[in-house]
């Protein structure tokens, strides 16, 4: 169990982005989801933070993370690679060209293993077909932050939900898009005082897949891109005078398929991310923190999201290379025996001033007609990471094969 004074919460809590933390008021000890996402932050002097360690922040930042072992075990790649049952997270213009007519899975990952116990993301996804060209597809996500004792006696119990539905189609035999809306609902408090609340914001996605088929000598391979811009809404808020970004994303990918021969296929895929959140400014060396406060309201605290999105690419501390350091890059690949074994691996980089979340990944997956199993383990490549040795477990199940054995059955 985290206690609010224990060590590890005091780390997590250490680069969250309300500048003033009240000790009277929990719900500024659960800023950033509760600990920026959960994700590894570099320690830095206080005079280097203030000069050069300025990461792009948001809320619900749950939101952010890989659901399935899939993908987990490629980099956390997922934009342009085969249309799965899983694509409602990562692009969901790809399931028009899903093989299957329906599917559903669940998707299980303990978060922060090697910090704490009780912290997991639960994810539910499925889709269904609407004839040869569009499909209907949605998904439910919970994070649970365990119980966390926050006085003697007493203890809250915060979490995080998300629920979407998308609408694709094919717009010609190598091109689909899609749009999904999304419900986020926040409570990082617990209900702990009157001077929070839970907060909640409505979201919508805009997705495109292409897929083509191209020679490579006597082997026709596949050829994939895809873009997933998703997140694009509300901001949120806890109940007092100021709102938080959601982690509005631009997600751009490539996938190229080359099958060996009639048994064996390997697919290497690549992402970049970026966040269209804008960057905190940062208080100048001869500003007092009363004019910080009241600049930080003007230039980001009031900012709608929209207008973040566009000054997102330009707003940096750090000129262009601090633009650069905001981009996430992930490479993956997928063995494929038989269309039933498959092994994975991959890689995940960020930029040491935004995280500093660096970690290969390893995959397997077995399926047959009816489900398929996969799991996906991170090991880290930058020291002090709380995401290494990550788990994550997915459960899919094919309409097809089911209706099938069904069949056979009669």
């Amino acid at each position: 169990m985290l206690t609010i004074k224990s060590p590890i919460f005091r780390y997590l809590l250490r680069n969250a982005f309300l500048q003033h933390i009240s000790k009277k008021n929990l719900m500024n000890h659960f800023q950033i989801p509760l600990l920026l996402s959960l994700v590894a932050l570099p320690a830095f002097a206080q005079d280097e933070i203030r000069d050069q360690f300025n990461p792009v922040r948001t809320a619900v930042t749950s939101q952010s993370i890989a659901p399935d072992a899939r993908a987990g075990g490629m980099g956390d790649v997922g934009v342009a690679t085969d249309p799965d049952v899983h694509s409602q997270y990562w692009n969901p213009a790809k399931y028009p060209f899903t093989i299957s007519r329906a599917g559903f899975a669940i998707n299980y990952t303990p978060w922060l293993r090697k910090l704490t116990t009780g912290i997991a993301l639960l994810d539910a996804a499925g889709y269904i077909r609407l004839g040869d060209y569009q499909a209907l597809s949605a998904s439910l996500r919970y994070f649970t932050l365990g119980e966390v004792q926050a006085e003697e006696n007493m203890s809250v119990k915060p979490y995080e939900l998300g629920v979407d539905v998308a609408y694709s189609r094919m717009l010609s035999e190598k091109f689909s898009a899609a749009v999904a809306l999304r419900y986020i609902y926040s409570d990082i408090s617990g209900h702990y005082d009157d001077s929070s609340e839970p907060g909640s914001a409505f979201a919508a996605d805009i997705a495109m897949y292409y897929n083509t088929y191209v020679m490579m000598g006597q082997r026709e391979c596949q050829l994939a891109w895809g873009l997933n811009i998703n997140n694009i809404g509300s901001k949120i808020s806890y109940g007092d005078d100021r709102s938080f970004f959601i982690p509005t994303n631009l997600r751009l990918g490539l996938s190229y398929m080359i099958p060996l021969n009639e048994y064996n296929r390997i697919s290497f895929s690549a992402d970049v991310n970026k966040l269209l959140v804008p960057s905190m400014p940062l208080q100048r060396p001869d500003e007092t923190d009363e004019d910080y406060q009241q600049r930080l309201d003007d230039e980001y605290y009031n900012k709608s999201s929209i207008s973040g999105i566009f000054t997102s690419f330009g707003d940096s501390e750090r000129g262009f290379k601090g633009e650069m350091e905001e981009l996430q890059w992930s490479i993956g690949a997928e063995y494929v025996y038989n269309e039933k074994f498959v092994l994975r691996a991959g890689y995940h980089h960020e930029s040491k001033m935004q995280g500093n979340r660096k970690y290969a990944t390893v995959g397997a997956g077995f399926r047959m007609n009816v489900l398929s199993v996969d799991a996906g383990y991170v090991i880290a490549t930058a020291p002090s990471n709380p995401l290494d040795q990550t788990l994550r477990v997915s459960l899919a199940f094919d309409f097809d094969g089911i209706r099938d054995l069904l069949g056979r059955r009669r």
